[in-house]
């Protein structure tokens, strides 16, 4: 009787390998539990409830191998190898590396080079060691074209040359705060990588001319390069890069104080399609080199003069006067700016979208004015610490064409004349996304709520400063006034 049970179960077990179901689904769940409830005792194998033999072995084992291989088979018939490989390079670097521990076919398609195209190891900064980038390089070979290894600070000159002789297509590389890395990684790139054209490597500080010199001989194409902090860079090293580099569209020099006026001259020689320029903290520059790159460089969209605080207005009318395209100005902490200067540039630079006028004292409600007449388009405007802003001021903007549509954020931090008028002016921003109001001591909490009654979706984030308490004479112990808004800390924002 057991002897003809594991023949009828045998034989319905092999049925069921011969014959396709009906609903795939369902045996590609039963595999696990099938694989689980198989085990060996002795001589026997237990199969559910029942026992097969040694010599049903081979029937057996040719079930299982089906059974392990059915995702993959099933999607290989349905799928070509193309398309599956297309479906896969959307996947994320986590992800990649969970499907290449699936099966056999899944690890040949997820560690395929052509979907390691771009990768970005930023979040794995800690983990990130030498070996994993050589072993990366080898497998994706000519395949990789973007690389970012910002943060990872255990990769060397030795490791990047092994890089850069394997992936000789690369395009990007990030190796900003790459602390170990110096001028011979920007040898290895020159010699290897010819194709480059973006290199980012801001706080690498062992990074110098000679580098640069050696990137600029071979890597022709480069467009965007970015040297923030790297302070043993200078004029030369810059200059070497302009003249060797036409295409540049982004040059980031933040920090770099070595920076002078010769930098800009050779730019606006040598590289008249420069769009995006970054000079923040570079207290060299005056005047006449913002005027010789405006000259010369009339594609410009972007530009950062922060923290140079011997510029005057004479910079932003050359500005206005050559480079009419002009999106994004930033010129934080230059005291000297004033509303001369802004209007011509606002009359003349319609298509203004950011701008950054933190501490430029100078600035009143006739810079507002402008802007609202003529930038159609601002979206976001920083006035913190500009204390001649009114309430009229801002009622201006309010009325203005980029109000209604394109105003998104507005910072006045620490402007001490602002009112809930104000807040009241800026109602008709539908936009508008966020406003910090830091130390205006004049705006009152029903203000803000009006505000946000109106405007369901805007951030409000304020901070006042306590006032210092009042002793009341005559009393004692002593009482404190306290102030009508407690203290709040800068993140706190009002509901």
């Amino acid at each position: 009787m057991l002897k003809s049970f594991r023949q009828r179960r045998l034989r319905r077990v092999r049925s069921q390998a011969r014959t396709p179901t009906s609903c795939e689904k369902k045996e590609s769940d039963s595999q696990g539990k099938f694989e689980h409830t198989f085990t060996r005792k002795q001589n026997h194998w237990t199969l559910g409830d029942s026992e097969l033999e040694d010599s049903d072995m081979p029937a057996v084992a040719q079930i299982l191998e089906g059974m392990r291989d059915t995702d993959n088979s099933l999607i290989n018939r349905k799928l070509p190898r193309e398309l599956l490989l297309k479906i896969f390079s959307f996947l994320d670097i986590v992800t990649l590396c969970r499907c290449a521990q699936v099966s056999k076919s899944w690890n040949q398609l997820a560690l395929d080079g052509s979907n390691w195209q771009s990768v970005d190891l930023f979040s794995f900064q800690t983990d990130v060691e030498s070996k994993v980038i050589e072993n990366l390089s080898k497998r994706c070979g000519g395949f990789l074209k973007k690389l970012s290894l910002k943060g990872c600070m255990n990769i060397d000159d030795r490791t990047l040359q092994i890089f850069s002789q394997h992936c000789q297509n690369l395009s990007k590389l990030v190796l900003d705060k790459c602390t170990q890395i110096s001028d011979k990684t920007l040898l290895s790139l020159s010699e290897n990588c010819p194709l480059l054209k973006a290199l980012h490597t801001s706080s690498c500080l062992h990074v110098s001319d000679a580098g640069l010199k050696f990137l600029g001989e071979r890597c022709h194409k480069l467009e965007v390069l970015d040297i923030a902090w790297c302070d043993e860079v200078t004029d030369d090293g810059v200059g070497h890069i302009a003249k060797n580099c036409p295409n540049l569209k982004e040059l980031i020099l933040v920090g770099v104080t070595e920076i002078s006026d010769a930098t800009l001259e050779a730019l606006s020689q040598h590289c008249r399609g420069l769009r995006v320029l970054n000079v923040q903290k570079c207290s060299a520059i005056t005047d006449d080199g913002i005027h010789l790159i405006c000259q010369g460089c009339r594609e410009l969209v972007s530009v950062n003069l922060s923290d140079i605080p011997n510029l005057r207005d004479y910079s932003l009318r050359s500005l206005s006067q050559h480079c009419t395209k002009l999106q994004t100005l930033q010129v934080a902490h230059c005291s000297q700016l004033s509303d001369d200067g802004f209007v011509t540039l606002a009359q003349k630079c319609e298509d203004l979208r950011r701008m950054d006028l933190e501490d430029c004292i100078l600035v009143s409600n006739i810079t507002l004015r402008t802007l609202a007449r003529h930038c159609p388009h601002l979206s976001e405007l920083t006035l913190s610490h500009c204390e001649l802003i009114t309430d009229d001021g801002i009622r201006e903007l309010g009325l203005g064409d980029c109000a209604t549509e394109n105003l998104r954020i507005i910072e006045l931090d620490n402007c001490p004349l602002i009112t809930d008028l104000s807040l009241d002016n800026l109602v008709t921003c539908q936009n508008l996304e966020r406003i910090e109001l830091y130390d205006c001591q004049l705006i009152t909490r029903g203000g803000i709520k009006r505000l946000k009654n109106n405007l369901k979706n805007v951030d409000v984030k304020i901070y006042f400063t306590p006032p210092t308490p009042v002793s009341v004479p005559d009393a004692d112990p002593v009482v404190e006034v306290q102030p009508e808004w407690p203290g709040n800390c800068c993140c706190c924002r009002v509901s």
